[in-house]
Protein backbone atom coordinates (compact mmCIF):
# COMPACT_ATOMS: atom_id res chain seq x y z
CA UNK A 1 0.00 0.00 0.00
CA UNK A 2 1.25 3.41 -0.94
CA UNK A 3 2.52 6.05 1.62
CA UNK A 4 3.26 3.45 4.50
CA UNK A 5 6.84 3.46 5.95
CA UNK A 6 8.72 0.65 7.99
CA UNK A 7 8.84 0.97 11.55
CA UNK A 8 11.21 -2.18 11.94
CA UNK A 9 13.86 -3.04 9.91
CA UNK A 10 13.90 -6.58 10.52
CA UNK A 11 16.42 -7.35 12.31
CA UNK A 12 17.46 -4.78 15.32
CA UNK A 13 15.23 -2.76 17.74
CA UNK A 14 16.35 0.65 16.42
CA UNK A 15 13.52 3.60 16.88
CA UNK A 16 11.90 1.22 20.16
CA UNK A 17 12.80 1.20 23.34
CA UNK A 18 11.67 -0.83 26.18
CA UNK A 19 10.26 -0.16 29.80
CA UNK A 20 8.71 -2.17 32.25
CA UNK A 21 5.10 -2.21 33.25
CA UNK A 22 4.03 0.65 35.52
CA UNK A 23 1.03 1.99 37.19
CA UNK A 24 -0.38 5.74 37.34
CA UNK A 25 -3.04 7.62 38.00
CA UNK A 26 -6.34 5.93 37.09
CA UNK A 27 -7.37 9.04 35.06
CA UNK A 28 -5.94 12.42 34.73
CA UNK A 29 -6.37 13.90 38.08
CA UNK A 30 -7.24 10.54 40.00
CA UNK A 31 -6.71 8.23 42.66
CA UNK A 32 -3.70 6.00 41.70
CA UNK A 33 -4.22 2.96 40.88
CA UNK A 34 -2.23 1.48 44.15
CA UNK A 35 -5.08 3.47 45.58
CA UNK A 36 -7.90 1.40 44.37
CA UNK A 37 -6.16 -2.03 43.83
CA UNK A 38 -4.93 -2.97 47.06
CA UNK A 39 -3.79 -6.49 45.77
CA UNK A 40 -1.11 -4.80 43.88
CA UNK A 41 2.66 -5.69 45.86
CA UNK A 42 4.37 -3.12 47.73
CA UNK A 43 7.02 -3.74 46.04
CA UNK A 44 5.78 -3.90 42.87
CA UNK A 45 7.70 -1.26 40.94
CA UNK A 46 10.95 -2.63 42.33
CA UNK A 47 10.36 -5.84 41.08
CA UNK A 48 8.81 -5.12 37.50
CA UNK A 49 11.99 -2.57 36.83
CA UNK A 50 13.88 -6.04 37.92
CA UNK A 51 12.68 -8.48 35.93
CA UNK A 52 10.57 -6.63 33.10
CA UNK A 53 9.33 -8.24 29.82
CA UNK A 54 12.04 -9.15 27.16
CA UNK A 55 11.75 -7.66 23.52
CA UNK A 56 13.84 -9.78 21.04
CA UNK A 57 14.44 -10.12 17.23
CA UNK A 58 14.19 -13.24 15.62
CA UNK A 59 13.76 -14.44 12.11
CA UNK A 60 12.59 -10.89 11.08
CA UNK A 61 10.14 -10.57 14.09
CA UNK A 62 10.18 -8.96 17.68
CA UNK A 63 9.21 -11.34 20.13
CA UNK A 64 7.78 -9.98 23.39
CA UNK A 65 7.82 -12.18 26.51
CA UNK A 66 7.83 -12.19 30.10
CA UNK A 67 11.08 -12.85 32.08
CA UNK A 68 11.72 -16.76 31.97
CA UNK A 69 13.07 -16.74 35.36
CA UNK A 70 10.75 -14.32 36.74
CA UNK A 71 7.62 -14.41 35.17
CA UNK A 72 4.24 -12.65 36.22
CA UNK A 73 5.97 -8.91 34.98
CA UNK A 74 5.35 -7.22 31.98
CA UNK A 75 6.84 -4.48 29.64
CA UNK A 76 6.25 -2.02 26.74
CA UNK A 77 8.49 -1.51 23.91
CA UNK A 78 7.56 2.08 22.58
CA UNK A 79 8.03 3.88 19.87
CA UNK A 80 10.93 6.75 19.28
CA UNK A 81 8.72 9.10 17.27
CA UNK A 82 5.43 10.34 18.53
CA UNK A 83 2.80 10.13 15.81
CA UNK A 84 -0.51 12.13 15.61
CA UNK A 85 -3.06 10.83 13.05
CA UNK A 86 -1.70 8.06 11.33
CA UNK A 87 -2.67 4.74 9.57
CA UNK A 88 -0.84 1.75 11.25
CA UNK A 89 -0.07 -1.81 9.79
CA UNK A 90 1.50 -4.65 11.09
CA UNK A 91 1.27 -8.43 11.78
CA UNK A 92 1.11 -10.59 14.59
CA UNK A 93 0.94 -13.86 15.67
CA UNK A 94 0.28 -14.50 19.31
CA UNK A 95 0.78 -17.82 21.61
CA UNK A 96 -2.44 -18.87 24.11
CA UNK A 97 -2.97 -16.97 26.24
CA UNK A 98 -1.09 -14.02 25.49
CA UNK A 99 -2.78 -10.33 26.78
CA UNK A 100 -0.92 -7.88 24.94
CA UNK A 101 -1.86 -4.54 22.74
CA UNK A 102 -1.10 -1.52 20.86
CA UNK A 103 -0.93 1.74 22.53
CA UNK A 104 -1.81 5.22 20.86
CA UNK A 105 -1.23 8.26 22.04
CA UNK A 106 1.17 6.99 24.54
CA UNK A 107 2.42 9.23 27.05
CA UNK A 108 6.77 8.81 26.95
CA UNK A 109 7.28 8.94 30.80
CA UNK A 110 4.06 7.31 32.08
CA UNK A 111 1.41 4.46 31.60
CA UNK A 112 -1.69 6.83 30.05
CA UNK A 113 -3.11 6.21 26.45
CA UNK A 114 -5.40 4.61 24.04
CA UNK A 115 -4.92 1.37 23.73
CA UNK A 116 -5.91 -1.17 20.93
CA UNK A 117 -6.95 -4.92 22.72
CA UNK A 118 -4.91 -7.67 21.30
CA UNK A 119 -5.80 -10.03 24.24
CA UNK A 120 -5.65 -13.86 23.04
CA UNK A 121 -7.02 -14.98 26.35
CA UNK A 122 -10.00 -16.14 27.83
CA UNK A 123 -13.03 -13.71 27.56
CA UNK A 124 -10.62 -11.50 25.63
CA UNK A 125 -11.29 -8.46 23.68
CA UNK A 126 -9.80 -8.39 20.31
CA UNK A 127 -9.76 -5.38 18.51
CA UNK A 128 -11.63 -3.20 20.81
CA UNK A 129 -10.33 -0.31 22.77
CA UNK A 130 -9.74 0.09 26.62
CA UNK A 131 -8.17 3.55 28.31
CA UNK A 132 -5.02 2.95 30.30
CA UNK A 133 -4.83 5.58 32.93
CA UNK A 134 -8.15 7.05 31.60
CA UNK A 135 -10.27 5.79 33.35
CA UNK A 136 -10.20 2.26 32.53
CA UNK A 137 -12.70 2.69 29.68
CA UNK A 138 -13.31 -0.69 27.61
CA UNK A 139 -15.07 -0.12 24.03
CA UNK A 140 -16.09 -3.58 23.29
CA UNK A 141 -17.84 -5.23 20.19
CA UNK A 142 -17.33 -9.11 21.76
CA UNK A 143 -14.92 -11.15 23.42
CA UNK A 144 -13.56 -14.60 22.43
CA UNK A 145 -12.70 -18.18 24.46
CA UNK A 146 -10.85 -21.07 23.70
CA UNK A 147 -11.50 -23.89 21.68
CA UNK A 148 -10.48 -27.49 22.71
CA UNK A 149 -10.48 -30.39 21.35
CA UNK A 150 -11.26 -33.73 23.02
CA UNK A 151 -7.87 -33.73 24.92
CA UNK A 152 -8.21 -30.17 25.85
CA UNK A 153 -5.72 -28.94 23.82
CA UNK A 154 -6.57 -25.61 22.40
CA UNK A 155 -7.38 -25.51 19.02
CA UNK A 156 -9.06 -22.28 17.99
CA UNK A 157 -11.15 -19.48 19.01
CA UNK A 158 -14.42 -19.10 19.39
CA UNK A 159 -17.62 -17.02 20.63
CA UNK A 160 -17.13 -15.81 24.51
CA UNK A 161 -20.02 -16.94 26.86
CA UNK A 162 -21.54 -14.13 28.71
CA UNK A 163 -22.58 -16.94 31.63
CA UNK A 164 -19.42 -17.94 32.43
CA UNK A 165 -17.06 -15.59 31.07
CA UNK A 166 -14.49 -14.20 33.18
CA UNK A 167 -14.55 -10.78 31.80
CA UNK A 168 -18.24 -10.13 30.47
CA UNK A 169 -19.05 -7.73 27.35
CA UNK A 170 -21.52 -5.69 28.63
CA UNK A 171 -23.97 -3.67 26.57
CA UNK A 172 -22.22 -0.39 27.93
CA UNK A 173 -18.92 -1.48 26.50
CA UNK A 174 -20.87 -1.68 23.20
CA UNK A 175 -22.43 1.24 23.29
CA UNK A 176 -19.13 3.25 23.20
CA UNK A 177 -18.76 2.31 19.84
CA UNK A 178 -19.56 4.04 17.03
CA UNK A 179 -18.94 0.74 15.04
CA UNK A 180 -19.11 -2.87 16.31
CA UNK A 181 -18.34 -5.85 14.23
CA UNK A 182 -19.80 -9.21 14.82
CA UNK A 183 -17.86 -12.34 16.90
CA UNK A 184 -19.07 -14.97 13.90
CA UNK A 185 -17.03 -12.55 11.37
CA UNK A 186 -14.18 -12.25 13.19
CA UNK A 187 -13.68 -15.81 14.03
CA UNK A 188 -14.14 -16.55 9.87
CA UNK A 189 -10.90 -14.30 9.32
CA UNK A 190 -8.87 -15.28 12.21
CA UNK A 191 -5.78 -17.29 11.55
CA UNK A 192 -5.52 -19.89 14.35
CA UNK A 193 -1.48 -19.56 15.22
CA UNK A 194 -0.63 -18.28 12.33
CA UNK A 195 0.59 -14.28 11.19
CA UNK A 196 -3.01 -12.18 11.00
CA UNK A 197 -2.91 -8.51 9.42
CA UNK A 198 -3.71 -5.55 11.97
CA UNK A 199 -4.69 -1.96 10.81
CA UNK A 200 -5.33 0.71 12.87
CA UNK A 201 -6.77 4.10 11.77
CA UNK A 202 -6.25 7.22 14.45
CA UNK A 203 -7.35 10.98 13.86
CA UNK A 204 -7.91 13.74 15.38
CA UNK A 205 -7.06 15.67 18.54
CA UNK A 206 -8.94 13.54 20.55
CA UNK A 207 -8.99 10.67 17.90
CA UNK A 208 -11.85 8.53 16.19
CA UNK A 209 -10.06 4.71 16.13
CA UNK A 210 -11.05 2.36 13.66
CA UNK A 211 -9.53 -1.30 13.58
CA UNK A 212 -9.20 -3.67 11.08
CA UNK A 213 -8.03 -7.59 11.13
CA UNK A 214 -7.50 -9.17 8.15
CA UNK A 215 -9.43 -6.47 6.07
CA UNK A 216 -12.25 -6.62 7.93
CA UNK A 217 -13.60 -4.23 9.85
CA UNK A 218 -13.56 -4.60 13.63
CA UNK A 219 -14.63 -1.57 15.14
CA UNK A 220 -14.45 2.17 15.42
CA UNK A 221 -14.48 4.54 18.46
CA UNK A 222 -14.80 8.18 18.65
CA UNK A 223 -13.03 9.18 22.29
CA UNK A 224 -13.97 12.80 22.34
CA UNK A 225 -17.46 11.48 23.04
CA UNK A 226 -17.00 8.63 24.92
CA UNK A 227 -19.27 8.37 27.71
CA UNK A 228 -17.93 6.39 30.58
CA UNK A 229 -17.43 6.85 34.62
CA UNK A 230 -14.69 9.22 35.28
CA UNK A 231 -13.98 9.54 31.54
CA UNK A 232 -13.49 13.26 30.68
CA UNK A 233 -12.55 14.03 27.05
CA UNK A 234 -10.87 17.51 27.85
CA UNK A 235 -8.62 16.38 30.81
CA UNK A 236 -7.90 13.68 28.63
CA UNK A 237 -6.71 15.83 25.84
CA UNK A 238 -4.83 18.06 27.91
CA UNK A 239 -3.01 14.72 29.94
CA UNK A 240 -2.11 13.11 26.49
CA UNK A 241 -1.93 16.10 23.60
CA UNK A 242 -2.92 15.14 20.06
CA UNK A 243 0.37 13.22 19.65
CA UNK A 244 2.09 10.24 21.33
CA UNK A 245 3.92 7.05 21.28
CA UNK A 246 2.99 4.18 20.21
CA UNK A 247 3.59 1.18 21.86
CA UNK A 248 3.35 -3.12 22.44
CA UNK A 249 2.46 -4.86 25.25
CA UNK A 250 3.51 -7.53 27.03
CA UNK A 251 0.75 -7.93 30.35
CA UNK A 252 1.29 -8.56 33.94
CA UNK A 253 -0.18 -11.66 35.66
CA UNK A 254 -2.60 -10.18 38.21
CA UNK A 255 -4.58 -11.28 40.79
CA UNK A 256 -7.54 -11.71 38.31
CA UNK A 257 -5.86 -13.82 35.70
CA UNK A 258 -2.57 -14.98 36.95
CA UNK A 259 -1.09 -17.29 34.32
CA UNK A 260 -4.06 -17.35 32.65
CA UNK A 261 -3.35 -13.81 31.31
CA UNK A 262 -0.08 -14.84 30.15
CA UNK A 263 0.81 -18.06 30.01
CA UNK A 264 4.49 -19.59 31.28
CA UNK A 265 6.68 -18.92 28.09
CA UNK A 266 4.51 -17.66 25.64
CA UNK A 267 5.05 -14.97 23.29
CA UNK A 268 3.57 -12.33 20.91
CA UNK A 269 5.46 -11.44 17.60
CA UNK A 270 5.28 -8.66 15.69
CA UNK A 271 6.56 -7.71 11.63
CA UNK A 272 6.03 -6.31 9.02
CA UNK A 273 5.24 -2.65 10.98
CA UNK A 274 4.51 0.25 8.83
CA UNK A 275 3.38 3.26 8.98
CA UNK A 276 1.79 5.97 7.10
CA UNK A 277 1.21 9.76 7.91
CA UNK A 278 -2.36 11.17 7.71
CA UNK A 279 -0.93 14.79 9.02
CA UNK A 280 0.40 15.36 12.19
CA UNK A 281 3.71 13.34 13.15
CA UNK A 282 6.58 14.81 15.59
CA UNK A 283 9.91 13.85 16.35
Amino acid sequence: MTGFVPLFDGRTLEGWYAVPRSYGPMWPGGPGVRDLVPELAADYELQAAAYPARWEVVDGAIEGFQDPEVAGYGGYLVSERAYGDFELMLEMNPDWPADTGIMLRRRPDSWEGFQVLLDHRESGGIGGFFGNGLASFHAVPFAVRSRRDGDGTVVGLASDDPATSVEPVTQDKIDRLSYAGRVEDFLSVWRWADWNEIRIRCTGALPVITTWVNDLKIAEVDTGGTLAPDYDPAAVLDCLGPRGHLAFEVHDNDAQFGEARWGKGAQCRWRDIRIKDLGKVSS
